[in-house]
């Protein structure tokens, strides 16, 4: 009775999840390799087994199917290999019954006799041959000891401080050395991490890392926080493991039974990894209906550089797709892993992961990223630059080891970026014709959604339901992207003169349109859709935006129609001259907020403002204003009534109970996005003002910062300078000092020029991403 069960449910489970590639589907004629729960699994004996069922059966579905619920360990990660495969036969990971619960540890479940010590801190021996960085007790993970101390409600790292690393805290640690900083970049674009090594006499620390962030400009001064420092471990559920003396240290929540408790430590970065390549792939794995924990967080590993972004990465994960075709991860369960999830890395075509949970996550969701040696003419830097006859000119990917044709559809991903802050719940990088179809992405640090550049675009990313997003960061979106592909340049006269002289380097990178439709996103602390610099050739339509507006920083063929803006509106920065970007039929609810505009797009035309007063007047010949009448705003149909001036503008109507995930499991647990309370908002008066002829003001907004690539609001903005200026300031520049004062606001700069009488005094000031000075 039971083998029939497991076979039916093998069959429904190959023919469900395959259906929509019948000709991919294996032979029913199935081979079970079974195993039971308890201990640990040698996953070479495993690999053995298989290796002979294949050699015996090389037509036949593998079923490796884990017969009990409970708990499985294997030794070293699970590597299938293509000759596991062997290019006819498929293998399925599955448990025996649907409902079963199976979880493939990365952990490791360790025996130990608990003590008393003092002060609520129990410790115990525990003799391991590797260092662990993260604690399980009864399947809840605990905090390693820190300062300061974990706060659920605090917005950065769950508690930051800036004396984290201050030499007056640093006095009262013995021995810090194997302890970690965490920190924010300085310009809030991710995050550092850092191995504490020893201590100087003056007792600042001695630091190895810092390598994780692709634009260097050092750590924030307040927003981090220190680990694995034992005199920290001062609070209930904080643990401290002394690898010299092999003792374990824990303070446990009031009530707990530490004698019966299951303790399990991490170890392993990924459980399963499908390694092929692009003339030999691994095809036809299905990950069925487990779920995955406990693996080890891989942070000071995250070093890749991915080409010009501000990214680097640890190219693995929970599991590893690289070098595969038709492979599949449905409907498994992720949480508490310690880096990132699934890594469809290199070589992959027709990858698909849907119908998945995937939570507390210390790195990335899910992740499609490329070989830079499928790059033609890569940089890795954000400063770096090339001369034109040294890029190649020849369009498209130079080889094929990136991830083409894949999927990512139905899973529901939260709370990840734990650790890790340059994350997504979703990212693309050097691939091509990924869909992201009916995610629903939340509670994340930085985007929901990230594509890295424009390599190779073709990217179908519709009905996601993305909110709660750059909750610990800036500058960003809920959607970002940026486009430094090979037209790009660092320095904007550069690139203006290239991108002018040579219009055929623009789409050499960028070759497919990624279309961004049906979508609903919400941003709190920067933009809802963000294309920021060079991104190039979009079709945007059909999306609401909740809150952050939409932006398009220089860049080229965006197509920009039939959204909805609500308490916000389009936010366009420094755009070239015939850029051929299209702003229409789009329903905004305030003034457009430019930066730098010299040169407008195509058309950027009928559009609906909420009143007369936010109509521009260089643009928008025929658009209107009014009252759009949504259809039932509250409960988040923004849908136009009949009669309304969205009609005119020739706005359709599109569905608005199609975002997010689709299955009934995943819907009944994700969170709801919260919906704004709707105001018609109007352009804010500025801190405008003349000094010496030229128009400077505050920095005051999130896109004055951004234009000018600040960490902070601190400066004076340059708006406009007048022929004959005394000073060689251009607009777009930041003063930061003057003289020896520092220039934070328009009245710190007019307080140093007058202490300076009519003489000119040295500026210093931020042009390019970086500061120089001017007399």
């Amino acid at each position: 009775m039971k083998t029939i069960r497991l076979y039916a449910f093998l069959v429904t489970v190959l023919t469900g999840a395959l259906s929509a590639r019948a000709q991919d589907r294996p032979s029913s004629d199935t081979v079970f390799v079974p195993l039971r729960a308890g201990g640990v699994y040698a996953t070479a004996e495993l690999q053995q087994s298989l290796r002979e069922k294949r050699q015996q059966y090389p037509d036949k579905t593998l079923a490796v199917v884990f017969q009990e619920p409970g708990t499985y360990y294997f030794d070293t990660t699970l590597v299938i290999t293509p000759e596991l495969t062997n290019g006819k036969g498929s293998i399925i990971f599955m448990p025996a019954r649907i409902g079963d619960n199976v979880t493939l540890s990365g952990g490791r479940a360790v025996k130990v006799k608990w003590r008393r010590w003092k002060n609520g801190v129990y410790k115990a021996s525990l003799d391991l041959p590797y260092t662990f960085d993260q604690l399980y007790v009864n399947d809840e993970q605990q905090v390693r000891a820190r300062y300061p101390n974990y706060d659920s409600s605090a917005r950065h790292y769950n508690g930051s401080a800036a004396d984290a690393i201050g030499p007056e805290r640093v006095k009262t640690w013995q021995h810090p050395q194997g302890g970690y900083i965490h920190a924010l970049h300085k310009g809030e674009w991710g995050g550092y991490h850092y191995r504490i090594t020893g201590v100087n006499p003056d007792y600042t620390l001695q630091l190895e890392g810092g390598y994780q962030n692709n634009r260097q400009m050092g750590m924030h001064a307040i927003h981090r926080f220190v680990e694995n420092i034992f005199e920290e471990l001062d609070t209930t559920r904080e643990w401290y493991y002394d690898q010299p003396h092999k003792t374990l240290y824990y303070k446990p929540v009031p009530g707990t039974r530490l004698k019966k408790a299951l303790v399990v430590v991490s170890r392993l970065p990924q459980v399963i990894a499908l390694k092929g390549s692009a003339d030999k792939p691994v095809r036809n794995v299905t990950i069925s209906g487990l779920r995955f924990a406990h693996t080890a967080p891989t942070f000071m590993d995250t070093r890749e550089p991915l080409l010009r972004s501000d990214w680097t990465i640890y190219r693995g994960g929970t599991l590893l797709l690289d070098g595969t075709e038709h492979c599949t991860i449905q409907d498994c369960v992720f949480d508490h892993n310690g880096g990132n999830v699934v890594f469809v890395s290199n070589y992959n075509r027709h990858a698909v992961i849907s119908g998945c949970h995937i939570h507390d996550a210390g790195g990335s969701g899910i992740c499609f990223v490329g070989n830079p040696d499928a790059v033609r003419s890569p940089l890795f830097e954000y400063n770096a630059s090339q001369a034109l006859a040294a890029i190649d000119t020849v369009a498209g990917p130079k080889t094929s080891h990136y991830p083409d044709s894949c999927t990512a559809y139905n899973n529901l991903i939260y709370r990840t970026g734990t650790i890790e802050k340059q994350t997504a719940g979703i990212q693309l990088s050097m691939a091509m014709n990924i869909s992201v179809l009916h995610n629903t992405i939340y509670d994340v640090p930085r985007a929901g959604i990230n594509v890295s550049e424009g390599t190779w675009g073709g990217h179908e990313i519709a009905y996601n339901d993305v909110f709660n997003t750059v909750l610990e960061t800036g500058d960003h979106g809920a959607f970002n992207s940026w486009g430094r592909d090979r037209y790009w340049h660092p320095h904007r006269k550069a690139m203006d003169s290239l991108a002018a002289a040579h219009p055929e380097l623009i789409l050499l990178d960028a070759i497919y349109t990624n279309k961004l439709h049906d979508n609903r996103f919400r941003c709190d602390h920067g933009w809802d859709i963000d294309l920021d610099d060079g991104s190039s050739n979009y079709y945007i339509y059909n999306n609401v935006c909740l809150n952050g507006g939409l932006k398009l920083r220089e860049g080229f063929y965006r197509t920009v129609e039939n959204n909805v803006i609500l308490n916000n509106s389009f936010h366009p920065h420094v755009w070239f001259n015939n850029s051929h970007d299209i702003f229409r039929h789009n329903i905004v609810t305030a003034s457009y907020k430019p930066i730098g505009i010299r040169f407008w797009g195509d058309e950027i035309d009928n559009n609906l403002f909420p009143d007369k007063t936010a109509l521009p007047t260089e643009t928008d010949k025929r658009s209107l204003a009014g009252d759009p009448g949504f259809v039932n705003p509250i409960a988040g149909d923004y849908r136009v009534k009949a009669g309304s001036p969205a009609g005119r503008i020739l706005f359709n109507n599109f569905p608005m109970d199609n975002f997010g995930v689709v299955s009934p499991a995943l819907r009944a647990l994700a969170k709801k996005a919260p919906l704004p309370v709707l105001a018609q908002q109007r352009l804010l008066g500025t801190s405008e003002i003349n000094w010496l002829g030229a128009r400077v003001k505050n920095i005051e907004t999130l896109g004055e910062r951004s234009a000018a690539g600040l960490p902070d609001n601190n400066g004076v903005f340059i708006v406009s300078v007048p022929e004959k200026f005394p000073y060689r300031l251009q607009a777009g520049d930041v003063i930061l000092k003057a003289g020896e004062t520092i220039v934070q606001n328009v009245g710190d700069l007019q307080k140093a020029y007058s202490r300076g009488g009519d003489r000119p005094i040295k500026l210093v000031i931020f042009r390019n991403q970086q500061q120089q000075e001017i007399f």
